[in-house]
C-alpha cells in the first residue's frame, strides 16, 4: 500500500489510512514480484548475470532467504546487494527518535513502547526513504561483538544516573539500528570466528542478547554478506554453524565474452568529458583492452585463484584515453586516435591489479603486462587478417610475404609515441604492402581506424614471430627478424 508520508505525521493518522506492517523480506518478496511481472529489470546496470547470477538472487529474496555472494574480486557482489534497495517501499514509518527503526505498529523498544504508551494515537510518526535503509560493514580482523551488537555504556549510566541492572544503559551496535534494513558484512570470511558466532541467533531467531541482559528484540533484517574463496585458504574461513544459517549461497563469475565485458567499462569508467570529445577510440581498441584482462585470467604468469578484477579493465580504459589525451595536449592538437602504442600507459592499472605466481615474479610486473598486450594482440588477430598457423612449411606462400620482404629489404621503421598526427599516418602509409593487407581484408574499416588496424597487423606479425619489435625510450622501432638476428650478432 502506498501512503501519502507528506501527510501522515501521527500514529492515529497512520492507523486511519490503513497501514499495515510488513517485514523487509516480505517488501523485498512483493516488490520483486511486481518487477518480474511487469517484465522490469531487477538489477539494472549489472552486466553478463542474466542467465545465472541475477535468477538465483531472485529466487533467494522470493525464498526470504539471507543470501552469501561468493566470488572472486571485481564481480559486481556489493553492487548487487546495493541495488537490492531498489526492491524496498520507497518510504517506511518508523517511530519518531527511536535508535532502532521501531515500527509504529509493532514497537520492540523500550523507548518506543514507553512512547506510545504515554501518547497513543498521538505518538509522533517519522518516515524513512529506502536509500537510507543499507547499510554495510567490511570485516576487518578488529571488529569486535560490541561493534555489530552492542554494549553496556558508562558514560550513558553516569549520565541518567542509572545502575548497570537497567536496559536503557545499552548502546546498540550496527545490527539493532539496522533493523527493517538491509545489512551486508563484505569480506565475512575476514570475521573472526567468535564474532561469526555472535550472528548465530540473529539469523536463526531474529533476535539479540546483550552483556547478559534479558533483552529479546525480534529484528527484522535482511542479511547479504560477501566472500571471496580465495579468503577460505589465504585468511580464515566461515563456520559451518553459520554458512548452514544462510538461506542461499550464490556463485558470481567474470564476464564470460568481449561485447559483455565492453558494456561494463564503457558503463564504469570515470571520463571527463573532455577526454571523450578529444580521443577518438577505434572499436578494436576496446577489444583489444578488454582481452588483456581475458588473457589475465588464463595467464601461466597470473595466480588465477586471485582473480583479475573488472577493474583492471575500466581503469585501463582511463589510462588509454588519458595516455592519447597527454599526447593531444603536449603538440596542441584537438583531437587525436588511440595508437597501439598508447597501451604502454596502461600497464601501470594491470601492475596493481594482478596478483603473479612465481614465473610472473621472475618475469617482472611490468615485463607480464607487457607479455599480456602482446598476447591479447595475437588473440584478436585473427579476427580481422588471415591466421599463421603455428606450424607451416617454410616455402609455403603467405600473404604476409610482401609485408616481411619490405622489412627484409629494407632498414625497418620507427613509430614515435608522441608523433604528431600527420607524421604518424605518414610512417604508417609509406609501406605499401601494409597499406595492401589492410584494403584486401579489411576494406570497410572507417578511414581513422585503419591506421590503428595497421598496428595490429605489425604488431600480430612480431607475436607471431614474422617481424621483430623493439622498445626505445621514446617509441617502437620494427625490423625484419632475421635482419635484427644478424645484426645482434
Amino acid at each position: 500500500m502506498k501512503l501519502n508520508h507528506k501527510e501522515i505525521a501521527t500514529l492515529g493518522e497512520l492507523k486511519q489510512a490503513g497501514y499495515s506492517s510488513k517485514g523487509i523480506k516480505d517488501e523485498l518478496r512483493d516488490n520483486l514480484r511486481e518487477k518480474i511481472q511487469g517484465d522490469e529489470a531487477t538489477f539494472p546496470g549489472v552486466w553478463g548475470f542474466e542467465n545465472s547470477v541475477i535468477p538465483e538472487l531472485e529466487r533467494a529474496i522470493l525464498s526470504r532467504h539471507n543470501i552469501n555472494l561468493l566470488g572472486l574480486r571485481g564481480q559486481a557482489k556489493t553492487r548487487l546487494a546495493r541495488l537490492m534497495v531498489e526492491l524496498l517501499d520507497e518510504w517506511i514509518p518508523v517511530v519518531e527518535g527511536s535508535e532502532i527503526n521501531d515500527d509504529p505498529l509493532r514497537p520492540m523498544s523500550r523507548y518506543a513502547k514507553e512512547l506510545i504508551k504515554e501518547k497513543a494515537d498521538n505518538t509522533p510518526i517519522s518516515w524513512l526513504h529506502r536509500k537510507d535503509r543499507f547499510y554495510e560493514k567490511l570485516a576487518t580482523p578488529d571488529v569486535t561483538v560490541a561493534d555489530l551488537i552492542g554494549d553496556v555504556d558508562p558514560i550513558k549510566a553516569a549520565n541518567l544516573k542509572l545502575s548497570y541492572a537497567d536496559d536503557r544503559v545499552i548502546h546498540f551496535g550496527m545490527i539493532p539500528r539496522a533493523n527493517r534494513c538491509i545489512f551486508v558484512i563484505n569480506e565475512l570470511p575476514d570475521l573472526q570466528a567468535r564474532i561469526q558466532v555472535s550472528l548465530f541467533n540473529i539469523l536463526q531467531e531474529g533476535d539479540i542478547q546483550i552483556r547478559g541482559f534479558k533483552l529479546r528484540l525480534p529484528l527484522d533484517l535482511q542479511f547479504v554478506f560477501t566472500a571471496n574463496p580465495e579468503d577460505y585458504t589465504n585468511r580464515g574461513s566461515i563456520v559451518t554453524p553459520l554458512k548452514d544459517r544462510i538461506g542461499s549461497q550464490i556463485l558470481t563469475h567474470y564476464p564470460e565474452d568481449i561485447a559483455t565485458a565492453r558494456k561494463i567499462t564503457v558503463q564504469e569508467a570515470q571520463l571527463d568529458e573532455r577526454q571523450l570529445h578529444s580521443v577518438h577510440v577505434p572499436d578494436m581498441a576496446k577489444d583489444l583492452l578488454e582481452q588483456i584482462s581475458f588473457e589475465a585470467r588464463k595467464s601461466e604468469y597470473v595466480d588465477a585463484k586471485s582473480g583479475v578484477s573488472a577493474r583492471t579493465s575500466i581503469t585501463a580504459f582511463e589510462n588509454l584515453l588519458s595516455t592519447a589525451e597527454r599526447r593531444c595536449l603536449k603538440l596542441g592538437m584537438d583531437k587525436t586516435t588511440v595508437r597501439l602504442s598508447d597501451f604502454m600507459g596502461v600497464i601501470p592499472s594491470i601492475t596493481g591489479k594482478i596478483e603473479l605466481v612465481y614465473e610472473g615474479e621472475q618475469e617482472g610486473a611490468d615485463g607480464v603486462a607487457a607479455i599480456l598486450i602482446d598476447d591479447a594482440v595475437k588473440s584478436i588477430f585473427p579476427l580481422y587478417f588471415p591466421k599463421i598457423d603455428k606450424l607451416e612449411r617454410k616455402d609455403a606462400e603467405s600473404p604476409y610475404d610482401a609485408l616481411i620482404n619490405w622489412f627484409f629489404d629494407g632498414e625497418g621503421f620507427e613509430l614515435l609515441d608522441d608523433a604528431p598526427e600527420e607524421v604518424y599516418k605518414k610512417q604508417l602509409d609509406r609501406i605499401g604492402p601494409l597499406n595492401a593487407l589492410v584494403q584486401s581484408y579489411q576494406p570497410q574499416v572507417p578511414k581513422e581506424d585503419s591506421y590503428f588496424l595497421k598496428e595490429v597487423l605489425l604488431w600480430g606479425l612480431v607475436a607471431h614471430k614474422k617481424l621483430s619489435k623493439h622498445r626505445f625510450t621514446r617509441g617502437y622501432q620494427f625490423k625484419d627478424l632475421y635482419g635484427s638476428f644478424i645484426s645482434e650478432l
